[in-house]
């Protein structure tokens, strides 16, 4: 998936005069574009904006990704059809171990070998559903630009090459089976530069100033496996390199296709705008998850605001009413209102007003078996640790579990699932259908917390939750106190609910349970807090929950 510098702003270095045009919809000329649903939402951000997103989603909370691809394959981690490309990189020596020099065997040759031959789409999305997510998302092409479906616009598919199925059509129809809403993430747009590693050639060394394959057209395939497949296809590197394109980190800055990025062809562009039309049209999802600055290849094409248009309006025709929620990163205040402001790897430091998704992972984003051996992955308890901060700010949380290249998850990620598992069967109450409270929490984790770069990316920093950090959440005329920690001997105490408290306009409450446990509690309203005293077993590992009666009117 991700870039892995800090983004700058939108569009920098653009001039205003351009800028106001495009935000006022008049630099484009594509209303009239052939393949936009008609409908009430036009191209353009000020009719955008008109977006509210629905119920679905805001009661869902809690969605698992399977951020699956050929990059899989290799288990050596994320952005692998970039860095194997990168001379001297981990990727790259490990590549050039495992299946020889990249001017001889390129990423195209690890898509050949890709096969998902175990793959089991139902038994996962069952796992999951089991775990509690309430929508599954699952990767619909990367910045590899090799798309997981049944492509009508684009050859280098997996019906195709390398698995020779349609994955996005399996997994469409194990969420189907298992009542979930079903999404679909698209980062092809940035193939264009992301790929441009692949027009290097070693430096040192035996095959220096031997191109690497990305170069390759079709005239190179004869013979080969790939004969009648032209390389360009895939890689889109017919064009010159970006600026400082020799220096690893500077992708990050460009982007937004800014800082002397080289610009996309409008034969690219189209082409992603009719290969994402056409994943809509046949797998009718109800979320859609660009890996963008605002939306694809934005500012210098309208495609992502065609697609955005055309995903609501189709929507609506579908369903009689707008069901589709459409997410997009490093979002201004007015795109927020144009789609779901997404932050990856990372948490708002506040309630939200409008709803919002964090999108994070137990590993890497794709697989890497180092991980595993090194049993690295984050905990079933830091999972729900997130999840209770999120939803209390108004979010949702979106958690990829990393998927073997043959297609399965590994023992650790399993063990991590089941504890998901275990936490949400005593306390969803707490969680699916919830709103914030007034505050979203309190305790000494809150004084620690990390500010979010552009794109996020402040995942772990602060200090790590305990028995002290609550977080709240209401579900109907119900309080609920998420105590994230065992307060053990002690009485957990919730500051928040003092007798005093303004946030409880001196309502006093009249009740108070601990979710998964039957026994009859000892509470107190005082104007230190609310004080409780916990039973002799914790009822639940990582988060026990209060559920409070009285506090709201």
């Amino acid at each position: 998936m991700k870039r892995r510098t800090v983004i700058k702003g939108l569009a920098t270095g653009l001039s205003s005069l351009y800028l106001s045009r495009v935000y006022a919809g008049n630099y484009f000329s594509s209303t009239s574009n052939p393949g936009l649903a008609p409908g009430p939402f036009q191209p353009n951000w000020e009719s955008l904006s008109k977006y509210k997103v629905p119920d679905w989603f805001r009661d869902a909370k809690f969605g698992i990704w399977a951020h699956w691809g050929p990059q899989c394959q290799p288990e050596r981690g994320d952005w692998y059809g970039r860095g194997m490309y990168q001379e001297g990189s981990d990727q790259y020596k490990f590549h050039c171990e495992k299946y020889g020099h990249p001017s001889k065997f390129g990423f195209k040759d690890v898509i050949h070998e890709w096969k998902a031959e175990n793959w089991d789409p139902e038994g996962l999305v069952e796992l999951y559903k089991k775990a509690g997510a309430q929508y599954f998302v699952a990767l619909a092409n990367h910045h590899d630009n090799f798309d997981l479906y049944d492509s009508k616009y684009q050859k280098w598919n997996s019906t195709r090459i390398g698995p020779g199925k349609d994955l996005i059509g399996g997994w469409a129809k194990a969420a189907k089976k298992n009542g979930l809403p079903f999404g679909v993430s698209v980062h092809a747009s940035h193939a264009w530069r992301w790929y441009e590693t692949a027009q290097r050639s070693d430096k040192t060394g035996t095959y220096a100033g031997i191109p690497y394959d990305g170069k390759m057209t079709a005239a190179d395939g004869k013979g080969k496996w790939w004969d009648g497949y032209d390389p360009q296809e895939l890689y889109e590197q017919n064009h010159p390199l970006s600026l400082n394109s020799l220096d690893d980190n500077s992708i990050g800055e460009q982007w937004d296709w800014s800082h002397g990025a080289n610009q996309p062809s409008k034969a690219y562009c189209e082409k992603f705008y009719k290969r994402t039309i056409d994943l809509i049209e046949k797998y009718e999802p109800e979320l859609l998850y660009f890996d963008d600055t605002a939306l694809p290849l934005w500012p210098v094409s309208d495609a992502g605001l065609r697609i955005a248009s055309h995903f609501y309006n189709s929507s609506i025709k579908r369903h009689g009413d707008l069901r589709a929620v459409l997410t997009g990163k490093i979002l201004d205040e007015k795109q927020r209102k144009c789609m779901v402001w997404d932050i990856e790897r990372g948490q708002s430091n506040q309630i939200e007003p409008l709803p919002w998704q964090t999108d994070t992972c137990i590993g890497g984003w794709h697989y890497d078996r180092r991980i595993f051996e090194q049993h690295g992955y984050k905990s079933g308890k830091t999972v729900v640790h997130t999840l209770a901060d999120v939803v209390s700010k108004n979010g949702n949380l979106l958690l990829n579990i990393p998927v073997r290249g043959d297609g399965t998850i590994d023992a650790d990620e399993r063990a991590v699932v089941d504890e998901i598992t275990g936490w949400i069967q005593v306390n969803k109450e707490c969680i699916f259908g919830s709103r914030p409270w007034k505050v979203f929490g309190e305790g000494p984790a809150m004084e620690s917390s990390a500010q979010l770069s552009a794109q996020g990316f402040n995942e772990g920093k602060g200090k790590p939750f305990g028995a002290e950090d609550v977080r709240f959440t209401i579900n109907g005329n119900t309080l609920y106190a998420i105590v994230l920690g065992w307060p053990g001997e002690k009485d957990a105490v919730i500051k928040s609910l003092a007798t005093q408290s303004a946030q409880l306009s001196g309502r006093k409450i009249d009740g108070v349970t601990l979710l998964g446990y039957n026994g009859k509690l000892e509470w107190s309203q005082t104007q230190e807090g609310l004080k409780v005293k916990m039973p002799a077993e914790q009822p639940c590992k990582h988060a026990i929950v209060l559920k409070i009666n009285g506090a709201i009117s």
